[in-house]
């Protein structure tokens, strides 16, 4: 029984081990052959381990292959480190070498090259935004270029390369002398590019279609300004490009621009009359209504006294002018008194009164208004400068411009229309008094002679009775 117990256990154990195997393998019949299957399984599991072992040995004999030549090109990167590492000093020990000669042979030329790479600096700025550059474009690419080939490495400028530097400054200076005419792309105002004849007035102005044009700095196109100056410099643009090689008045820009670009931003009349905003064209509003008036006035007037001038001229009246019309009343009544005449006569000319003097009143009020219409829109658009200084303080001078404008041109454009009126109010009145001065005068002398006329025909009968009596 004790001899069994270990062949039964080793029995089990080998069962446990190849229980993989047993159960693909048929079912024993008997132990003899439960034993001829175990043999076999363990004669599988043992070459199994061979297989296993070999291979094994096969992949530790590879990455001892890999690590002995990993350690290899190691120690090649090492030694060719070391290599680089004195040729990089001994390098840079040649190069201080060379570079101590290089020195010691440019000697005053060192300067000479840092002068030529500052002045290609600058003239490539310069020939950017120069007029010139329009007839003759890209020539600030070489002095660019130039500048950054010199500042960039050591490499020093050829002997053609100071030459072209000295011919390009050359050229702009001759040309800057010059009044040329050349045909190239105008960007207008538009948008649109065209082909167009320009002239160019040296580096100072650049002229077409009777507009003045300008180079851009970026993208090295000519354009024309998007604002034009006024009418006075814009013929005289026009008048320059029609001439025929003659001598002709032209509004030139001595500081290449400046003053240009200042006289384009300063506002139009218009733009002025629009800051005035509502009160503004309020006050231009009854000052036109003003004008008509007394353009009427004016020409009525003169009508009026031409005709009164005329009549006073023949015994015979007229209608179609007061003068005529009151010399008539004295017809109407010739036996009247010469008391009922005078004021038959000052109604006739209380009548014509209203005719001569009509609408005189509308000047003279609008000449009041005006500037009171003025101060209402100056006190408006302080209003307006002080809630922007209250919102915004005063850092910025734009937030308050406009309170300002409006205050300013309300005020301007009260007295532009007050003075005027002013004017014409005093001389429409004093024709109106000229004339009714007249009418006054006529109707005094109808009078005179009215009673004069009675007092003779009362003084007749009076000498007849003395002289009966005598």
């Amino acid at each position: 029984m004790n001899l069994f117990k270990p062949t039964l256990l080793a029995i089990l154990g080998a069962g446990l081990a190849f229980s993989v195997s047993a159960q693909a393998a048929p079912a024993a019949l008997n132990l003899d052959q439960l034993l001829q299957q175990l043999e076999k399984g363990k004669l599988n599991q043992t070459q199994e381990n061979k297989n296993r072992e070999a291979r094994f040995n096969a992949e530790k004999e590879a990455q001892t292959g890999l690590l002995n030549q990993a350690n290899k090109e190691k120690s090649d990167a090492l030694a060719l480190s070391e290599k680089l590492e004195t040729e990089f000093e001994q390098n840079e020990f040649k190069l201080a070498d060379v570079s101590e000669a290089l020195n010691k042979r440019m000697g005053s030329l060192k300067e000479l090259f840092g002068v030529l790479q500052q002045v290609s600096g600058d003239t490539a700025g310069k020939l950017k935004s120069s007029n010139v550059s329009a007839q003759f474009p890209g020539r600030d690419v070489f002095f660019e270029e130039l500048a950054q080939s010199m500042g960039g490495s050591s490499k020093l400028a050829s002997i053609e390369q100071i030459e072209q530097v000295w011919f390009e400054l050359q050229k702009e200076m001759t040309e800057q002398g010059k009044v040329v005419r050349f045909e190239t792309d105008v960007v207008e105002a538009g948008g649109a590019k065209v082909s167009k004849e320009v002239v160019r007035i040296g580096a100072f102005a650049l002229v077409a279609d009777g507009k003045y044009l300008t180079v851009s700095p970026t993208t090295g196109t000519v354009a024309e300004l998007v604002r034009q100056p006024t009418g006075r410099f814009t013929d005289t643009a026009a008048e320059l490009q029609s001439s025929n090689n003659e001598v002709v008045p032209f509004a030139l820009d001595p500081t290449g621009g400046s003053i240009l670009n200042l006289l384009v931003q300063a506002p139009s009349t218009k733009e002025r009359v629009d800051q005035g905003g509502t009160v503004g064209y309020i006050i231009i509003g009854i000052g036109l209504i003003a004008f008509l008036i007394a353009f009427e006035r004016f020409v009525s007037l003169s009508l009026i006294s031409a005709k009164v001038k005329r009549q006073m001229k023949t015994d015979t009246p007229k209608d179609d002018n007061p003068l005529g019309r009151i010399l008539k009343v004295k017809d109407q009544y010739p036996h009247v008194s010469f008391d009922t005449l005078e004021l038959k006569l000052s109604e006739a000319i209380l009548r014509e009164m209203p005719k001569i003097t009509r609408n005189l009143t509308l000047v003279k009020i609008v000449s009041v208004i005006a500037p009171l219409l003025g101060l209402l829109g100056t006190v408006t658009g302080m209003i307006k400068t002080f809630q922007a200084i209250t919102l915004f303080g005063t850092g910025d001078p734009k937030l308050m411009a406009g309170g300002i404008s409006t205050a300013l041109m309300t005020t301007v454009l009260g007295l532009v229309v007050a003075i005027p009126t002013v004017v014409l109010s005093t001389m429409l009145n004093t024709r109106s008094k000229s004339i009714l001065f007249v009418l006054q005068e006529q109707s005094a002398g109808i009078i005179a002679e009215r009673s004069e006329k009675q007092s003779n025909a009362e003084s007749k009968p009076s000498t007849s009775s003395t002289s009966d009596k005598l």
